[in-house]
């Protein structure tokens, strides 16, 4: 399947149309029309969120990323428009950077993984180990994981691991326009 820039005719009838919150629901709508949508050719997910559930997005993502290894004669491409937040931007993530598109007007927002949860310690002190170490592990694996998305978002951009790093912790918002500058997206429609 050819990779080169796609026009806007291009992306006239998305077979794939999701917005709302990037949930179970909208995973199972994802599935219903991924798997009624044709098996060759190109197929256009088009979505509009404000985020949602890091591990659903990873769940759509890896969808895309196997089916486009299984038939590689068939292009799956994203379009982003209106709102593409968090969990948006971790299924974008999995979209080659000549396979993401962004309507005008359109904004991303990058963000780390956000974490609540009561720790309880109580007990015998070598006990309490446990508890604390398990949640420190829970961590440190959001974290790697966080970042892997990271990487592969950034990964042909003219943005940096530091730079990410540095403005997730304040939900960075890129502007359509300025995610082209940044080799973030392929182009706005």
């Amino acid at each position: 399947m050819s990779d080169g820039m796609l026009q806007p005719a291009d992306f006239r009838t998305p077979a794939i149309l999701l917005s709302g919150t990037v949930d179970y629901d909208m995973y199972r709508e994802f599935r219903r029309q991924f798997d009624a949508a044709a098996e060759s050719g190109l197929v256009v997910i088009e979505l509009t969120t404000l985020g949602g559930d890091p591990e659903v997005a990873r769940m759509m993502g890896e969808d895309v990323r196997f089916h486009s290894d299984l038939a590689p004669e068939r292009r799956i491409v994203f379009l982003g428009k209106a709102a593409i937040y968090s969990a948006g931007t971790t299924f974008m993530s999995f979209f080659a950077r000549g396979n993401r598109y962004l309507t005008r007007g359109t904004r991303l927002m990058i963000h780390e993984r956000k974490l609540k949860k009561d720790l309880h310690v109580e007990g015998p002190l070598t006990s309490c180990i446990a508890g604390v170490t398990a949640l420190l592990h829970e961590i440190e694996s959001s974290i790697a994981i966080q970042n892997e998305g990271f990487a592969s978002l950034i990964l042909g951009s003219r943005v940096t691991m530091e730079e990410v790093l540095r403005k997730a912790p304040y939900n960075w918002y890129i502007e359509a326009d300025e995610a082209v500058s940044l080799g973030l997206v392929e182009a706005v429609l």
